[in-house]
């Protein structure tokens, strides 16, 4: 039996998967159960990249440990693939104990080889994409060329992989292997990068500590391209004592299929071939990099308001109507733009009324005219001509669709498929069913059209099981049609030569309200933003002189008592030791702080402004504090170093 091995990019675990990711991970799951459909013995891998600096930051925002923090992000995205019907057979976390030993030995491998060498590194760094870019790269005021975000410039200790090495070996590689990068335009891409010139790349950090540390030097982490890029064969078991999985779908494997999105597209064409050229690892991958699911011409973002998640669509459209979008709506290595309008017309023409209605429309007939029952009849009516055409039609149809799904064209398979709907649809309009019923002499002609309708709607549904998951399972059950015709192997017209229907067939898709749901979508859209924090406004006084401020005498302060003002519910009274004296001073912190709180801590104390009686306590100066948007105060206290009396400038 042949094999094949697809996997998706492993995701980064910095918030919930949208639209974008659900692609990537539907379009692999539909061309693995594809592949199933053709007698493969296919694997599937996805899984979270867990390393890295921004891991550490998201961690550090959400009050976690990173550790925390990726298996709660890990335990998010697998649950939605487990919504989703996603047949993987594996989930690769980076943070796993059977991926970091096999990523320490690579780089160890990789050392020894002089395929790594210590050096050093100084660029600007965007900690967004945990990348180093030249002047040269970098967008006006040392912006990410990437993402836009700020970028620091930093110099440190590397560890490089030597790329210009392999550079003429990669060139090679693929013009012997034309259709190891596809689209072609991806490819050209590629080949034009390799060919202006490889600079070693950076493989090791030393910035933070959350990841794969170096063996021979701890004091490094190994970097993203080693450490993520080797899970698509770490999660087989290179490198470990048991490797059959490695050896069964990588070194003597039929097909391997890497499915990435375009921005990561150089990684994997360039990076990943020469770290396997190093490590003597047969390149078995072809590569397949798509476009991107945008809003409005503008990529998703929540602070735009345009994001959409996969469970808000499922939970309120189903799963099959959510997967055959996201899968048909996007074109071959083409970006593509997702508006409510377009989900909800695409439900309602494709599924609802064209498939949904073919489906219920054909079984009522068949119960009607034939007591739910019919068989293949020969005749010789005009109508023949019409499912001539039909039969014809669905053999080509077959072979459009299977050329365009092994080309990974999973939009243009459907678009073949819808081909076939309407054809068959077109044999009711052609025929007239509800006329041949009123003639006796006809009710072999009427039998024959409607095992052709049946028949058709079989085939179709073949072809949809890499996509409806649920939908194909319904259908079977309502032609009462057994699993040996549910098959590839049965794709031919009049393989299945009787049929007998369920009485009241299911409902397959409800029929949407355009206008309705696009305002539904919307407002689910609308739920996601997240709101920008308002800037505050702040008030700037009148500027003062270096002698303005010089007339200021403040003071390191001890506080030696605290109480509540006797006559004000707003004060308290504090005795303070300011070097000089002890001084009385009274001040309206009281909704913030219990005087007693207070005993014992350095203050920064006014101690030349005129003393001042208030609600009848006298007060000799004036404690620091500063306060937030809220209103709230804060005490300003001074180093614990500092003693009373000691002056601040």
């Amino acid at each position: 039996m042949k094999t094949f091995y697809i996997t998706t990019p492993i995701y980064y675990p910095s918030g919930k998967f949208h639209i974008g990711s659900a692609y990537t991970t539907c379009l692999c799951d539909s061309l693995k159960r594809y592949k199933q459909l053709q007698g493969y013995d296919a694997r599937f891998l996805t899984g979270n990249d867990e390393h890295g600096q921004k891991i550490e930051e998201v961690a550090k925002k959400n009050n976690m440990t990173p550790q925390e923090s990726v298996d709660y992000y890990a335990q998010l995205s697998q649950d939605l693939w487990r919504n989703l019907k996603i047949s993987n057979d594996d989930f690769i976390r980076t943070t796993e104990k059977r991926h970091e030993v096999i990523v320490e030995d690579i780089f160890e491998k990789l050392l020894a080889n002089d395929d790594v060498y210590l050096g050093e590194y100084t660029g600007n760094y965007c900690v967004s994409c945990e990348s180093y870019f030249t002047k040269t790269q970098l967008l006006d005021g040392d912006l990410c060329p990437d993402c836009g975000s700020p970028t620091k410039l930093l110099k440190e200790e590397t560890y490089f992989l030597r790329l210009g090495k392999y550079q003429d070996r990669l060139l090679k590689f693929i013009d012997d292997n034309p259709d190891f990068i596809v689209p072609e335009t991806r490819k050209n891409e590629v080949v034009q990068f390799i060919k202006s010139g490889l600079n070693d790349l950076s493989v090791s950090r030393t910035a933070f500590s959350w990841g794969v540390k170096v063996k021979s030097n701890p004091s490094h982490v190994v970097y993203v391209w080693i450490d993520a890029l080797s899970n698509y064969i770490t999660a087989l078991g290179y490198g470990s004592k048991d490797d059959s999985l490695y050896q069964k779908y990588w070194v003597n494997g039929d097909e391997v299929i890497h499915v990435v999105g375009k921005d990561i597209l150089r990684f994997h064409a360039i990076y990943w071939p020469i770290m396997l050229m190093a490590l003597n690892v047969p390149i078995k991958f072809r590569l397949f990099a798509h476009g991107w699911y945008l809003m409005k011409d503008s990529k998703i973002s929540k602070s735009k308001g345009n994001v959409i998640y996969p469970e808000q669509l499922t939970e309120k459209y189903g799963l099959d109507a959510f997967r055959y979008y996201i899968v048909r709506e996007l074109n071959y290595g083409h970006d593509g733009a997702f508006t409510p309008l377009d989900y909800v017309s695409r439900i309602n023409t494709d599924l609802v009324n064209d498939y949904g209605n073919l489906v219920s429309r054909t079984i009522a007939m068949v119960n009607k005219y034939f007591g739910g029952a019919v068989s293949f009849k020969k005749h010789n009516d005009e109508i023949s001509k019409y499912e001539e055409d039909l039969r014809t039609i669905a053999k080509d149809v077959f072979v459009n669709y299977t050329q365009s799904m092994d080309e990974f064209k999973v939009a243009q398979a459907l678009l073949e498929v819808s081909v076939l709907v309407k054809r068959t649809n077109k044999l009711i309009d052609d025929t007239f069913p509800w006329e041949l019923a009123k003639d006796d002499s006809k009710k072999e002609v009427l039998e024959s059209v409607m095992y052709h309708l049946l028949e058709s709607i079989r085939l179709i549904n073949i072809m949809y099981i890499p996509v409806l998951i649920e939908t194909t399972a319904k259908v079977f059950a309502m032609l009462n049609i057994e699993e040996n015709y549910q098959t590839f192997n049965s794709y031919e017209f009049g393989e299945k030569s009787e049929y007998q229907v369920v009485k009241k067939p299911e409902h397959l898709f409800p029929r949407l309200d355009l206008e309705v749901e696009e305002k539904n979508i919307k407002a689910m859209m609308d739920s996601n933003k997240v709101q920008e924090p308002e800037v505050p406004k702040i008030e700037i006084l009148p500027e003062i002189t270096i002698d303005d401020f010089a007339k200021v005498d403040i003071r390191v302060g001890k506080i030696l008592e605290g109480k509540p003002h006797p006559d004000a519910k707003k004060l308290l009274v504090f005795t303070i030791d300011t070097g000089d004296k002890l001084r009385s001073i009274v001040s309206g912190i009281a909704n913030d702080y219990d005087p007693r709180d207070l005993v014992g801590k350095n203050v920064l104390v006014v101690c030349n402004l005129k003393p001042v009686k208030l609600r009848g306590v006298l007060s000799e100066g004036m404690i620091l504090a500063g306060e937030d948007k809220t209103g709230k105060l804060y005490v300003i206290e001074a180093s614990l170093g500092m003693k009373p009396g000691d002056k601040i400038s």
